[in-house]
């Protein structure tokens, strides 16, 4: 007879331990059942896991970052909400953010914000954050020793931002957004370390009195577009940059992305989201028009440049022109042009880009919408000589039209030689020139080879071959440009080397710094 449920539940000692056979396997009945269930301790039920701090961080990152983009205003606003998606995306990974990890989240982000941008531009927030990547690049150091590099890096960069941009430089202030995102990491390192002092940094900005604007002439349009496909944007990117500039396509972790452009056409920037996706939340706000005439100013135009080197640059700043500087291997973006045109005063401007590649970036910006009303007209210059040539006969007191002919008739008048290092074997028309040549051309075709290595008076000779060719044809001024490879003291043996073979020859020289050419000559 099987046990009572009574006698199952509190009967102790050998009886209760005793082991049945094996066809006396107890089979309480269903009240049985029911006694034991209640009297018998259950199993704890287990807890759902706690997620850890890593997780928890990501996931309220993560939901930052969304409310970022679609909160984002301006450009500025844009980057850094990308800036915040970019640290978002690093943390999803599941690593702690302690000081390596910040650190590369920071690089992560400066990555992404980088790429969201059609055309980075230096001298804004995008070149203050990459000083802050780069200063905490492979950082192994805590938590709050990173934090307070990253704020404390940025605030040089900023102060550099008014000469890479000449708007900045003609404003005489740094780059709002730069200046915002200084505060946001001095706002984190002060958060993770406690400290509660006001950074050393000044981060306030003159600001020039109120003054009357004319109507806009170009609009900043911003919307949120979803259901476009990532393979898409690129080409939104594209279709943006051919009507505007600034352009933005910022995307926020969840399959929306923000679109922002300045342009002159609002129905077309809208219309190039509808092609693609379906925006909303569309906001249009009027941008400021280009520096404007001042009424019995006098000045009715303006000569700008677009040159290659620091030193050449600061050259014609000397002579009071507007200068766009180009870092070598680059070329300007309509961005930059649009930039360079409204930092001119006048509504007529005359632009002098020192090489082809330039001219052809300068021609593009000048039928842009966004020039406004500017008059703008570009005199090729393919070299930096014939822009000294033109500069040289500029005369304010002219008529426009005449003053341009002449720039333009200096400018193709100047025959135009340089230096260049071969970098490589190669063939040319006048033999087989070895890697460290000195290459000797005459618009732009190679005249003479002389072999390495390239010291002062292997590129003395020949530049004196160069000059003796144009020279042939006649010629009163020769103007020398030194690039940054040239030895010190070249350009001076050169000059009494001219002297002393062309005596009626006046020769000016001066330092360009630019890396395409170690020498640079023209012959007027």
């Amino acid at each position: 007879m099987s046990p009572s449920s009574g006698e199952a539940a509190l009967s102790s000692g050998p009886q209760a331990d005793a082991p049945s056979g094996p066809d006396e396997e107890p089979s309480p009945s269903s009240g049985d059942a029911a006694i034991l269930s209640a009297l018998t301790p259950s199993a704890p039920t287990q807890a759902p896991p706690k997620p850890s701090a890593a997780v928890e961080v990501a996931a309220a990152l993560a939901v930052l970052a969304r409310g970022a983009v679609a909160a984002a205003r301006g450009n500025s606003g844009v980057i850094i909400s990308q800036v915040v998606r970019g640290i978002a995306e690093w943390a999803a990974t599941g690593d702690e953010l302690d000081g390596v990890g910040l650190a590369a989240a920071l690089g992560h982000a400066d990555k992404v914000a980088t790429g969201a941008v059609s055309r980075p531009v230096a001298g804004t927030m995008l070149t203050v954050l990459h000083s802050v990547a780069a200063a905490v690049r492979g950082d192994t150091r805590s938590l709050a020793e990173v934090a307070e590099t990253a704020a404390a890096t940025p605030a040089a960069a900023l102060e550099q931002t008014p000469r890479q941009l000449p708007a900045l430089a003609k404003a005489g202030v740094v780059d709002a957004g730069g200046r915002g995102l200084v505060a946001v990491l001095d706002a984190l390192a002060g958060v993770i370390s406690g400290k509660t002092t006001a950074p050393e940094h000044e981060l306030e900005a003159a600001v020039a009195a109120p003054v009357a604007e004319s109507a806009p002439y170009a609009w900043e349009v911003m919307y949120l577009l979803d259901g476009v496909d990532e393979a898409q944007l690129p080409v939104l990117r594209k279709e943006l940059s051919g009507f505007g500039d600034s352009v933005t396509v910022a995307g926020d972790g969840s399959g929306s992305h923000a679109v922002h452009v300045h342009c002159a056409d609002i129905g077309a920037a809208i219309e190039a989201g509808l092609d693609l996706g379906r925006p909303r939340r569309i906001r249009v706000e009027p941008l400021l028009t280009p520096t404007p005439i001042e009424p019995g100013g006098g000045l009715d135009r303006s000569v700008v440049a677009v040159v290659r080197g620091g030193g050449l640059a600061e050259l014609l700043r000397a002579e009071g022109v507007a200068v766009l500087a180009v870092p070598d291997g680059e070329t300007p973006g309509v961005e930059d042009m649009i930039g360079l045109f409204n930092e001119a005063a006048g509504r007529h401007v005359t632009v002098l880009p020192g090489g082809t590649a330039l001219s052809a970036a300068a021609d593009t910006a000048a039928g842009h919408p966004m020039s406004g009303d500017r008059d703008v007209v570009v005199i090729p210059c393919a070299s930096p000589v014939q822009v000294l040539a033109a500069l040289a006969v500029h005369d304010g007191d002219r008529r426009v039209n005449d003053d341009v002919v002449a720039m333009a008739e200096a400018a193709a008048a100047t025959r135009r030689g340089e230096l260049r290092i071969a970098g490589e074997e190669s063939l040319t028309w006048v033999g087989r020139a070895q890697s460290g040549d000195v290459i000797g051309l005459v618009d732009d075709e190679v005249v003479l080879i002389e072999p390495a290595p390239a010291s002062a008076t292997n590129l003395v000779a020949a530049a004196m071959g160069v000059l003796n060719r144009m020279l042939t044809l006649g010629g009163e001024l020769v103007t020398v440009l030194a690039g940054a490879d040239a030895p010190p003291g070249v350009a001076a043996e050169l000059a009494e080397q001219v002297r002393l073979e062309h005596p009626e020859v006046e020769l000016t020289s001066y330092a360009s710094g630019q890396a395409e050419a170690v020498l640079l000559m023209g012959v007027e």
